[in-house]
């Protein structure tokens, strides 16, 4: 099958362009200074720092990285999510050097290890990391040369502090120092250089410029329509581009406000404490406080009123009313009260629960996206939505599918402007000469354009008879269930047929809704009743998919920090359970 080339969707909202994230924060300053920044609690006291106050700190404390000597350097950042992280990242990038943002949740080994790949002279970290950059002092990792606290209120010997070279910043600015203020942003050289997640090996450094970064917001925005009136849950790690572009820099960019999650735990009390109105997370995050919606609709015994409430507001919306929000005031209530918009990316999307929360008045969208592209590929949006595809691609990006099979299926591959710059010191480029980014993800393009992706490219399970297996399409039928938290298709040796091999699955159940449902806790009562569901999976699909062997446990499969399953690392396990 010939390489059809497939345009990207139309925008649909007037919405500005900007060169680089600096022309960015000074238009931001300028329209929404007085609007709410960064929204947070000190002493369960609401606070709120504007865009005004923002900004002129982010202004001083690149005024100050200037004048101790990091120009034109690279500069790491570490922490949880913060609103000094952001700080630190928008001082570094809007005219003093290269960022270099690290996953939090790395080893002392791996930081280490990026310290010196990415040879930064700088970094900034939060309290949690003092004991490591005090070892990476003593040991001399790397190029690093200053030691940032976040968290300490003035210099302690040689560590600086952030906050002292804020003020130092503030008074050097009143004093004419305009360097900084004044700096020339190359917006096609590198400026972020980043740490891809690594699911299945060694991770990659990604060089991404200020047009990278500045053509996706662009596609971002005029596809979505946010403002200074909502506010974003943080959630996700800033380290990652998804929540750095899309969670950070773009509500920065339409003047919209950033509350920083609590923990996974205290979701729903800052969905209502913040008064959140948008949410860029996971698929599993959307799935699991779906779950607990619906289980708790069902135990009012509302069940039937809600499905005849979905089923007239479909009547009402076609008549061009919507009621939906009326309609489920309850729900929304208990979710805040001011949500209306979800976006889910990093990984497959339960197209049942997207539509659940569609019909409940909440507009919930899938995308898709890598570091390597800045990272939204595609999204669905307002008038660009088919349940179970990722949308079609971005309004400034090409894209197509390379070697289809006779299904379609084949690798996605992508071109744009918002495509990186390449790999910093690997072997691999990362893009063909002519600008495509092969994805490794595998899937197909439709004949409406939308892209449907049926898994990675690394992870498909090529079985004896040629058939490919594709795992995560079994692991979505699985996962659904009840009592099934997530699940992990693999392969081993076959040890009746030493030229086979056979599929199995290692299941991660819910204790508490197993009991409830099978009426057990006996493990292997649970055991039973589980293989009885996945025989069911088994008879959906053609018998060389059939899954023929179960692992049960309670301990969640082995995650990076944005929540994608390490299959490379997972696999290693499973092959040890006899």
């Amino acid at each position: 099958m010939s390489e059809r080339i497939y345009k990207g969707c139309e925008r649909i909202f007037e919405t500005k362009k900007f060169n680089n994230i600096k022309e960015i924060i000074n238009n931001t300053k300028k329209e929404y200074g007085t609007s709410a920044a960064f929204k947070f609690k000190t002493s369960d006291v609401m606070k709120v720092m504007t865009y005004d106050e923002y900004i002129d700190e982010v202004n001083a404390l690149g005024t100050a990285l200037v004048s101790i000597g990091l120009k034109d350097k690279r500069i790491g950042v570490i922490s949880e999510n913060r609103y000094e992280w952001e700080e630190a990242y928008l001082s570094i990038v809007c005219g003093t050097g290269i960022v270099v943002p690290l996953d939090k949740a790395l080893p002392e080994n791996e930081i280490f290890s990026l310290i010196e790949r990415s040879e930064i002279e700088a970094i900034f970290y939060s309290a949690k990391y003092d004991e490591i950059m005090k070892k990476a002092a003593l040991k001399g990792i790397g190029k690093v040369k200053f030691f940032i606290s976040m968290d300490n209120e003035e210099k302690q010997g040689e560590i600086y502090s952030q906050k002292e070279l804020v003020k130092l910043g503030k008074d050097l600015l009143k004093n004419g120092a305009r360097t900084f203020l004044d700096a020339e942003i190359d917006n096609d050289a590198m400026s972020i250089l980043l740490f891809t997640s690594g699911t299945t090996a060694k991770s990659k450094a990604v060089q991404l410029s200020h047009t990278n970064i500045c053509t996706n917001l662009y596609d971002i925005a005029s596809v979505f329509d946010c403002s200074k009136e909502d506010t974003f849950l943080s959630f996700l790690p800033l380290h990652h581009v998804f929540e750095c572009t899309v969670g950070f820099l773009y509500p920065v960019s339409v003047g919209s406000s950033i509350a920083f999650c609590s923990g996974i735990r205290h979701i729903a009390e800052n969905l209502k404490e913040y008064q959140i109105s948008v949410m860029i997370s996971v698929p599993v995050l959307f799935e699991n406080m779906y779950k607990k919606v619906m289980k708790s609709i069902e135990d009012k015994g509302k069940l039937g009123t809600v499905k005849f409430g979905i089923k007239l507001s479909k009547v009402t919306k076609l008549l061009g009313i919507d009621i939906r929000r009326k309609l489920f005031k309850e729900i929304h209530e208990n979710l805040g009260g001011k949500l209306r918009l979800f976006v889910a990316g990093a990984a497959a999307f339960d197209k049942e629960v997207e539509k659940g929360y569609n019909d409940l008045g909440i507009d919930t969208y899938q995308g898709y996206g890598l570091s390597e592209a800045s990272p939204v590929v595609a999204a669905e949006h307002k008038t660009c939505t088919k349940l179970g595809s990722i949308g079609k691609p971005f309004p400034s990006l090409e894209a197509k599918i390379v070697e289809p099979n006779e299904l379609g299926i084949g690798e996605l591959a992508v071109k744009g402007p918002s495509v990186m710059l390449g790999y910093y010191n690997y072997e691999e480029k990362g893009v063909t000469d002519d600008g495509w980014l092969l994805t490794g993800d595998l899937g197909y393009i439709d004949s409406d354009g939308f892209i449907f992706l049926t898994g990675r490219k690394k992870s498909v399970i090529v079985l004896k008879n040629g058939k490919n297996v594709y795992p995560e399409e079994i692991e979505t039928l699985i996962d659904k269930i009840p009592g099934v938290k997530e699940s992990f298709v693999f392969a081993r040796p076959d040890k009746d047929d030493e030229n086979s091999v056979k599929l199995g699955v290692k299941i991660v159940y819910d204790k508490e809704i197993v009991k409830d449902i099978y009426g057990t806790e006996d493990l292997e009562e649970i055991r039973k009743s589980l293989w009885e569901k996945v025989k069911e999976v088994n008879r959906k699909m053609p018998t060389y998919k059939y899954i023929k062997e179960m692992i049960l446990t309670e301990e969640e499969l082995i995650k990076t920090t944005t929540l994608k399953v390490k299959r490379f690392e997972e696999i290693k396990t499973v092959l040890e359970v006899k």
